[in-house]
């Protein structure tokens, strides 16, 4: 019974840490978004703010244009996610249902491509939209964006379509529905918990992404939020307090996708842990 307690209290205790080290850090930036410039650099250091102000949000918005900043970040990352939802379960559902020779050789050499840095690819991809003539254009990102989430969202739905049975399929192929039919009207609803969860995880990582946004995107009316927050230091000043606002703000559009999508994303983390 001891050990049990002792093996509860590890677990609360490894639980707390966690917890702590996630959202820690968040609500730093959200305190110290509602502090003043003189309040960041007094000593004692203050943990809540003594006189909380609007007015680093006000800056934010007044000192740099967020407002493009934000759309350009949701136009990019909406448009990547959808095409990469497309294209990974077409990938999926060939990889899940039909008889390939080197399937498990194509699975390995996804997972192999996901564990590229992204810094390797740089000037090739540099490159690739120069020629194309794509460079500061939403395509410069939206590209780059879909190919770099196609494996993880491929693998993630491989896992669950596996688990849908054939039966279905094969009663809606009965019914007058072609294999692709089937794979839209029967297969993807089924494996909706799989179809969100790998739809946020890529709608984050577009979102969050700065190395490429910055080399491909330069021109003002084309930067993502990522580099669109950088321009708030100066040569010789860093106003943490406008940014810590940006970033509040930059945060907001997150916290919304993935609280409107809370149950699905649960339910599909959940049952790819469950399928190992």
């Amino acid at each position: 019974m001891t050990g049990l307690l002792s093996s509860v209290r590890m677990r609360w205790l490894a639980a707390i840490i966690v917890v702590a080290n996630g959202a820690f850090p968040a609500l730093w930036i959200v305190l110290t978004s509602f502090k003043s410039e003189a309040e960041l650099t007094q000593k004692p250091i203050t943990y809540w703010p003594q006189n909380a102000t609007l007015a680093n949000y006000i800056a934010a918005f007044r000192d740099q244009p967020l407002p493009v900043y934000l759309l350009n970040s949701a136009v990019i990352a909406t448009i990547s996610t959808i095409v990469s939802l497309f294209v990974s379960a077409l990938a999926a559902y060939a990889l899940a249902r039909l008889r390939m020779k080197y399937r498990d050789f194509i699975l390995t050499g996804i997972i192999a491509v996901s564990m590229f840095p992204l810094v390797t690819l740089m000037v090739p991809l540099f490159e690739i939209m120069r020629g194309l003539n794509l460079l500061n254009s939403y395509w410069a990102l939206v590209l780059p964006y879909t190919v770099l989430n196609l494996p993880i969202c491929t693998l993630m739905l491989v896992s669950f379509f596996q688990d849908i049975p054939r039966d279905i399929e094969n009663a809606a192929m009965l019914d007058g529905c072609t294999r692709l039919g089937s794979l839209w009207r029967m297969v993807v609803p089924l494996a909706a918990p799989g179809v969100f969860t790998a739809g946020i995880i890529a709608f984050v990582n577009a979102w969050d992404e700065f190395l490429l946004s910055m080399s491909l995107n330069a021109a003002t009316q084309y930067r993502t939020l990522p580099v669109g927050i950088q321009m708030y230091q100066g040569e010789w000043a860093f106003p943490w307090h406008i940014i810590s606002a940006a970033l509040v703000i930059a945060m907001v559009p997150i916290i919304i996708v993935v609280l409107l999508f809370q149950d699905r994303v649960v339910s599909g983390i959940t049952s790819g842990g469950l399928k190992g």
